[in-house]
């Protein structure tokens, strides 16, 4: 078979397993490649400039540093510009000049970190090729030593002890850095009203008919309990949200979702009896978890989810949890009808409606 491949006019040649040859031992057939690829080595290192002069190292050093020190402008700027330029008025001038200076300040201290990050680390840390072997963890006492021995040998190749102005400005950009994220955070709470006092309200309240959401700022009809089929689904909103001065929020904090059971797949304690009607229930609409509209409804197995984050709520047992990242149940809405058979509100929701975080009674 050897002679065969010879002959074939190749440039390998096949050894077969049970050749006699002195220098063939291995079982099996053997490819031998008679130009093989051989291994060029690491190129030679090309020193850059700010290794060749002196000069043009200290002036990437300050190069590095004045970055991290824009982006600590930048993120301060961003804070001063949500202080300067507020935007609780609703006016749509104030709203722009908020997000051009708000959004340009944390640009800018992003963008300055990271090119300052890339240049410190093209510019002035050390340019060598190394390879790095695996090795199975955990490690032993000898490789761990020489693991903090290389920490030290980085530390003192990309000069992060040494070179005190950047390693300073870096940690600067870096704590300024969330203050803007941090800062917006402000906006989710009105500035002069306990949030809490603010959700436990809505503009539900006794005798209030249930109208269907018609979207946005529009109201429908109000419903009657006879037009409520077993499984049907309404999204609920009050009858009165158009007389609200913003509409919008007060639709955010009072919408629900009316359904019909069978009576006899209810659970409900005493005290709650007569908050619904026939079997008809209507909970708040926004998730307890950070507030996304819980709108999913499984007919068979009376289940309510959370799309944003998969919690779950048993309609027939008073919406409580039975999956997921929520902390309570929906806040029931109790419920009757009045003279005409229209559905209408007993009274307001009993509890905070919203985000279990703004809950600050249980």
């Amino acid at each position: 078979m050897a002679e065969e491949a010879k002959s074939s006019g190749g440039d390998s040649a096949v050894v077969a397993a049970q050749s006699h040859g002195a220098e063939v031992s291995s079982a099996g057939a053997a490819v031998i490649s008679s130009d093989a690829v051989q291994n060029p080595g690491l190129p030679p290192h090309r020193k850059r400039v700010t290794e060749l002069d002196p000069k043009k190292e200290k002036s990437a050093e300050r190069a590095v540093y004045s970055l991290f020190y824009l982006s600590i402008v930048g993120s301060l700027g961003s804070v001063l510009a949500y202080m300067f330029f507020p935007i609780e008025t609703g006016d749509p001038a104030a709203i722009r000049l908020h997000t051009i200076f708000v959004g340009s300040g944390m640009a800018l201290a992003l963008l300055a970190l990271g090119i300052g990050a890339v240049h410190w680390g093209k510019s002035l840390m050390s340019d060598v090729e190394a390879i790095d072997l695996r090795h199975p963890t955990p490690s032993d006492e000898e490789t761990r030593e020489t693991a903090a021995e290389v920490f030290a040998v980085a530390d003192e190749e990309s000069g992060f002890s040494r070179r005190t102005l950047v390693r300073n400005s870096l940690l600067g950009a870096l704590i300024a850095f969330p203050l803007p994220g941090i800062t917006l955070l402000r906006s989710l709470a009105p500035q002069d009203i306990d949030p809490v006092e603010v959700l436990r309200h809505t503009m539900w309240d006794k005798g209030i008919r249930l109208a269907r959401d018609n979207g946005g700022h529009k109201v429908g009809e109000a419903i009657r309990a006879a037009d409520v089929t077993v499984g049907s689904v309404f999204h609920v909103v009050p009858e009165n949200l158009g007389t609200a001065k913003d509409v919008l929020n007060e639709k955010a904090k009072a919408i629900v979702l009316l359904i019909r059971l069978d009576e006899k797949d209810l659970k409900e304690r005493p005290e709650r009896k007569d908050w619904s009607y026939n079997g008809i229930v209507a909970y708040s609409k926004v998730c307890t978890h950070v507030g996304c509209p819980v709108a999913l409804n499984e007919q068979h197995t009376h289940h309510l989810l959370c799309p944003c984050h998969q919690s779950q709520f048993d309609v027939a047992d008073e919406a409580k949890v039975i999956f997921g990242p929520a902390k309570r149940p929906l806040p029931q809405l109790p419920i009757t009808v009045d003279a005409d058979g229209y559905l209408i509100a007993r009274s307001d929701f009993t509890e905070p409606v919203g985000p279990s975080y703004w809950e600050r009674l249980k």
